[in-house]
């Protein structure tokens, strides 16, 4: 068996060209270019699309007002941060409670573990309770919310550790 090698000359490289490129060219990736994922030219398929993208879940107020009271109290963010998300005595209470509690500490941020709720009749007001760990130390939270007539929820009480307004006034 006899077999004939033929050599194929190798491709010459395309000369270089300055970033602009060529007039009425674009560099990759630029302005312009074709959308991300339709690098070819037929379109995809239901079945090539995989599973349909949906929107983040959006988290619940109780989970919501949890994190921004652990902001709060942590030091993270100011007292003021809640002024238009309490109503009563809530702004007062996180006004006692923010620059003395132990939250505030030089260790590991505090992280929200869990947040729990309990609905009072005509869904107008919420208990919710939280634990909040900060290294290996694992503290409790309890606030009420309550719904105003905008149909917004508002903070209306708040507790650490036991340690309401009533625990810091003398």
């Amino acid at each position: 068996m006899t077999v004939t090698l033929t050599t194929t000359p190798a491709p010459t490289p395309r000369p270089r060209t300055t970033p602009g490129g060529p007039a009425g060219t674009r560099p990759r990736g630029s302005a312009g270019a074709r959308p991300r994922g339709t690098a070819g030219t037929h379109p995809r398929t239901p079945a090539q699309a995989g599973p349909p993208r949906t929107a983040p879940r959006a988290l619940p107020p109780h989970t919501v007002f949890a994190e921004r009271l652990l902001a709060v109290l942590s030091g993270e963010r100011p007292v003021h941060w809640m002024l238009g998300h309490t109503v009563g005595e809530a702004y007062e209470q996180l006004v006692l409670l923010a620059p003395q509690t132990p939250l505030r500490s030089l260790g590991p941020r505090p992280v929200l573990r869990r947040c729990s709720v309990q609905v009072h009749p005509g869904r107008t007001a919420v208990e919710a309770f939280a634990t909040i760990a900060t290294g290996p130390r694992v503290r409790a939270m309890a606030f009420r919310l309550e719904r105003g007539a905008d149909q917004r929820w508002r903070c209306a009480a708040v507790e650490l550790d036991g340690l309401g307004a009533t625990a810091h006034r003398t």
